[in-house]
């Protein structure tokens, strides 16, 4: 979705949302960046960035059909608010939503949501453990190392059933735990996908390793996508559009089950004139479609 920059407008959204849904587009995304630090070299996609979830609830009122995800919300936040929130967001969008989970890794958002960022991968075990029971359990309880919550109900669940959980995460031990713990796996945006086949048998092996069904777990590559050539060696998902559906190809046949084109991360879209950033997103929305 447009959602980083000067093109991302309530009247963009809503031209690509709709026009993706009467495509057959299967999902819409966002992602989130609370804090852009001050001399920080993370680039122009960061600079300004609308709340996710925010985003998602409008899409969800424009649309009808198409599924709509988040590519991630990170697990500085507190569990208990976000699990309300995506709760509603399941219920007011009929089950269209995918909560996908980061741990964070700006310092700078950690110090301003309070949290220390020590020890954030067992907080992110902690964090998915009190997601489930706020959307499970009928009574809410819950003495962790980090998160304490007193005997109470925590309804409405959401309907028509919790939303699935997905975790990002490049190293080793990020990639075991999902495979031990969520619905599936979500790349970020600096994946090499020369690898990406490497990654996705790691996360099925610790998913048998629990005694889970790999093949029911879900491979989402956010597919950084720019149609323009490339000096030197050509990454994948960039290059002409021949190319780029040659590229999504490929990716199934590595085990990816699900692919976003983000064109958040290219800077020629987010630093573009906002009438020309949506002219190409329009563009490619048609020449991208999963029935061309």
């Amino acid at each position: 979705m447009p959602q980083a920059g000067a093109w991302a407008t309530p009247e963009a959204m809503r031209a690509v949302a709709t026009r993706a849904e009467r495509l057959g587009y299967h999902e819409l995304w966002t992602f989130q960046r609370m804090l852009y630090p001050v001399g920080h070299p993370m680039g122009p996609t960061y600079r300004s960035v609308h709340d996710p979830l925010i985003t998602l609830a409008y899409l969800a009122g424009i649309t009808e059909r198409i599924r709509l995800g988040v590519a991630v919300v990170n697990a500085f936040l507190q569990p208990v608010p976000l699990a309300k929130q995506l709760a509603t967001l399941q219920t007011v969008s009929r089950g269209r939503l995918t909560a996908g989970l980061g741990l964070g890794w700006v310092p700078e958002e950690f110090e301003a949501a309070g949290v220390d960022p020590a020890r954030r991968g067992r907080r992110g075990e902690e964090f998915v453990e009190v997601l489930r029971m706020m959307w499970g359990a009928e009574v809410v309880e819950h003495r962790g190392e980090f998160y304490r919550i007193s005997p109470s109900h925590a309804d409405p669940k959401p309907s028509p059933a919790p939303p699935p959980i997905l975790l990002g995460g490049t190293a080793e031990v990020a990639l075991r735990r999902a495979g031990r713990l969520a619905d599936g796996w979500v790349s970020s945006s600096r994946e090499d996908l020369s690898g990406i086949a490497a990654r996705i048998a790691l996360v099925k092996s610790a998913a048998e390793e629990a005694g889970r069904d790999p093949g029911a777990l879900r491979f989402v590559c956010r597919g950084v996508t720019r149609v323009r050539p490339e000096p030197g060696e050509r990454r994948r998902l960039t290059g002409t559009l021949e190319e780029i559906r040659d590229d999504v190809a490929w990716l199934a046949e590595q085990g990816v089950t699900d692919l976003f084109h983000d064109l958040n991360f290219d800077p020629h879209v987010v630093t573009a004139d906002p009438a020309e950033a949506l002219r190409h997103a329009e563009e490619l929305l048609e020449a991208l479609a999963p029935s061309a």
